[in-house]
């Protein structure tokens, strides 16, 4: 018999204000402990895990089960995708820095991009963009700060700049994932809230080269890379754009970001910074090589784990890919769905891959491959209510939370990585003793981050069960006319608590939806804006910080990281907040609106 289902309520103790202040404690007590009190990261997301479960358990009710369930689904949901991601990413950055071809690579990049502030933009922004879009999932930060250590960057920058560069993305990170889910979730079209994105995003892609510069560099720096900013800013802006609202969410960030790394590259075949601009102490920058001395065939095996890494995450982020690993679909069906129509005059007919017949009996068995887990004592037991979900009627009963664990080892990012620094280790000359030497090394490395990760889901879905998370939404969603700024902070709140843009807009897309028709707002504006305003709450989030201290070997130095990306994270969301309040109440911003 399974275990009887569970109601949320959102303001336990009668009192909207101190139930807030109870829905707000584990997150004050994770933050303050990080950037404050220099507890290790690890500790303080248990201690931050703890007061969650003491909330959830002592004020909002939550039965003992539920909430253990819920809490050993969030671990396991943070090893696996998340941690699988971190670990095999760092086990390829060790190979080629065992084999010394990351120095060569630091070489190569920095005789490329001798400048460091456009490194940063090159690296942090285009680059980064590119795995948001492919993979997301911390992806971008790791390899990013990765690089950019290499390059002469400290940890503190090298962590920071990353984070700070990863967000005008995410949005439309792995495929469009967020805002597929938001869609569903939401029930508004999917095209719609695509390109509502689009009209709010691309204004602060402009913005964001200039930033993250500035953040490293000093205004005065930054005005010395203007063009270079400009021009990544344009080139990925533009796309982002036009392809969000005439084509859909899938490949957003992937068509931009390669856009706007050709324009800088061919920018930097004729321009250089003329300024003189050198780093000072402050800047936590020590000069990479500027020229390289390795010779070509060297500089190309240096870059080959790096191309590899970026084809199979590419290759691994497509959906038909994904069905074919997962088993929903064979070998020659899944290639058959990349066939390109093409139209010549008044001819139109298909380019596609042609496979052999057998190619149709290729296929996975989806037990093996992607078993999944009804959750037990979790799955379908928790029942949000009003007004966070729209009241029930007869005819359409509010749908339990699921809690499905899918074990999709093969489909995985983390697979697809893996999958490459193995390609990557054979190519470098490395043998099957040295390769898992290497990874029993890199597992040990990342152990505490692993913990930290896991610590922290729980955490997120602890709140997400609890209803703590809605309790904290429902107190912005009573600011009235207020309310498309709020809304946006909803959504930064959402990915500061979970780690995940996805995740923040399962969690308030409906409440976003609700509140917008209660105030007279349109909910495809507040949807898209819950999204957009989530992509700046991702460097405060603890599973994005700890992706980038493990990248950068800086473990334990989290609240360094925090209390330099903080107030970029408050200031941009509180700008997209004001963007949204435009396009809600003042012409011409209103026309930008998608009804």
């Amino acid at each position: 018999m399974g275990t009887q289902q569970w109601l949320q309520i959102y303001d336990p103790l009668g009192n909207p204000l101190l139930s807030t202040l109870i829905a707000a404690l584990p997150v004050v007590v994770l933050l303050a402990s990080i950037a404050f009190l220099h507890i290790r990261i690890h500790y303080s997301a248990l201690i931050g895990l703890g007061v969650a479960l003491g909330a959830a358990l002592l004020v909002y009710r939550m039965p003992f089960k539920v909430a253990a369930a819920t809490t050993l689904f969030g671990a396991a949901y943070g090893l696996f995708p998340i941690g699988w991601i971190i670990l095999n990413l760092i086990f390829l950055y060790q190979l080629t820095v065992q084999k010394g071809l990351f120095n060569i690579l630091r070489a190569n990049l920095a005789a490329l991009a001798p400048d460091p502030r456009i490194q940063v933009i090159l690296i942090a922004f285009s680059f980064g963009a590119f795995f948001e879009g492919a993979a997301g999932f911390g992806t971008p930060v790791a390899v990013t700060a990765a690089i950019l250590i290499q390059l002469g960057f400290r940890p503190l920058a090298a962590s920071g700049l990353s984070l700070i560069a990863n967000t005008a993305p995410v949005a439309y990170g792995a495929l469009g994932t967020p805002i597929i889910v938001l869609s569903a979730v939401t029930g508004l079209d999917l095209h719609e809230l695509s390109a509502m994105t689009g009209r709010q995003l691309p204004f602060f892609s402009l913005i964001v080269p200039f930033w993250v510069v500035w953040a490293f560099a000093g205004f005065r720096g930054m005005l010395g890379v203007w063009p270079a900013a400009l021009t990544a800013g344009v080139a990925f802006a533009i796309p982002q754009f036009l392809v969000s609202n005439l084509h859909g969410p899938w490949l957003v960030d992937i068509v931009a970001s390669m856009c706007s790394m050709v324009a800088v590259g061919a920018l930097l075949r004729f321009w250089q910074p003329g300024d003189n601009w050198t780093p000072a102490e402050n800047q936590n920058h020590s000069p990479a090589p500027a020229h390289s001395q390795h010779t070509k065939s060297e500089v190309v095996r240096a870059w080959v784990p790096w191309i590899l890494l970026s084809v199979c995450v590419f290759i691994w982020g497509t959906p038909q890919a994904r069905k074919f690993l997962n088993g929903s679909a064979s070998l020659k069906a899944a290639v058959e769905e990349l066939r390109l129509p093409i139209t010549v005059g008044e001819r139109s007919f298909d380019v596609h891959l042609p496979l052999p017949a057998a190619a149709d009996s290729l296929r996975f068995s989806g037990q093996v491959t992607s078993p999944e887990f009804k959750v037990a004592n979790l799955h379908d037991v928790v029942v949000r209510t009003p007004p966070v979900v729209p009241a029930p009627t007869p005819d359409k009963p509010t749908k339990p939370e699921e809690a499905v664990f899918r074990l999709n080892w093969l489909s995985a990012t983390g697979s697809g990585i893996l999958v490459s620094a193995v390609l990557a280790g054979l190519i470098m000359g490395c043998g099957v003793k040295e390769m898992l030497k290497s990874y029993w090394e890199t597992l040990i490395r990342v152990r505490y981050s692993l913990v930290t990760i896991a610590a922290m889901l729980a955490l997120g879905y602890v709140t997400r069960y609890s209803g703590t998370d809605a309790t904290l939404g429902l107190a912005l969603a009573k600011t009235g006319a207020l309310y498309p700024f709020f809304g946006t902070l909803l959504g930064w709140l959402g990915v500061a608590l979970t780690g995940s843009d996805t995740a923040s807009n399962v969690l308030f897309g409906s409440l976003q939806k609700i509140t917008a028709e209660q105030i007279n707002v349109s909910p495809t504006l507040m949807a898209a804006a819950n999204s957009s305003g989530g992509v700046m709450g991702k460097m405060v989030d603890a599973q994005s910080i700890v992706v980038a201290s493990t990248a950068t070997n800086w473990y334990g130095h989290e609240g360094a990281i925090l209390r330099y990306v903080f107030f970029h994270s408050i200031a941009l969301a509180a700008l997209v907040g004001v963007l949204v309040y435009l396009q809600a109440y003042v012409f011409p911003f209103t026309r930008m609106v998608v009804h």
